[in-house]
């Protein structure tokens, strides 16, 4: 970074474009050995909503024959304030149409968002990505964004429109979270599909079926925001 005079995002964008331009170190390590590899990726969301580097990288590893899935993770705490969950489900979208990869979005932190504020609907409202005209009315009704009104319902309807984003809630200390979020990232990159996972009857047709993958509205991730 001082040799070459870059800030801690300059530097990021470097390190991706020497690794885009010298993939052959890398293809060596991944491809080796038959593994369930996790790239754990920096978080400057240029990389991954309008930067080529870090694109071209995956598509790369994508000829090598591996089978890739993005996991994306959000704090909850952008919940708790529309305006900022709407930029959550902006960012999302952008990655989802750039990278071109099959995408799990996740809000962790769920065990501590009780912590961060009252939510003005309940959890599933979030994950699931409901209604969004109910978060124009929290937002309308702030002083400073009546000047944006106009904006504010054209960056909710593009959202809507292309209906891609959704999330999964992620409790660290729930193991069904856990294991609901393994499942749907296992099923997302085909890992459940292939010959390294043990492949049985009961296993796939519940794969199929989405049984396991779907949000259960248990008790632990119920909010009565009162």
């Amino acid at each position: 970074m001082e040799r070459l005079s870059l800030g801690p995002n300059g530097a990021i964008l470097f390190c991706m474009e020497y690794i885009e331009t010298n993939m052959e170190k890398l293809k060596e390590m991944v491809t080796s050995q038959k593994a369930y590899v996790i790239f754990d990726c920096p978080g400057q969301v240029e990389l991954y909503t309008h930067h080529t580097a870090f694109r071209n990288i995956v598509g790369a590893i994508s000829k090598w024959g591996m089978q890739l899935c993005v996991v994306s993770m959000v704090d909850s705490h952008y919940c708790t304030d529309p305006s900022k969950f709407i930029s959550v489900l902006l960012t999302s979208l952008s990655s989802m149409l750039h990278l071109e990869l099959p995408h799990i979005n996740v809000l962790s932190k769920i065990d501590l968002i009780d912590k961060m504020g009252p939510l003005a609907f309940k959890l599933n409202f979030y994950t699931e990505v409901l209604d969004l005209s109910y978060l124009l009315d929290e937002l309308d009704e702030r002083v400073c964004s009546k000047r944006f009104i106009k904006l504010n319902h054209a960056l909710t309807g593009l959202v809507e429109d292309y209906n891609l984003v959704s999330f999964y809630p992620l409790n660290v200390q729930d193991i069904g979270s856990l294991h609901r979020l393994c499942k749907a990232v296992d099923k997302a990159n085909g890992y459940v599909y292939g010959e390294l996972e043990e492949r049985t009857v009961v296993g796939l047709s519940q794969s199929e079926s989405g049984v396991d993958l779907e949000f259960e509205h248990d008790k632990s991730l119920q909010y009565d925001n009162r």
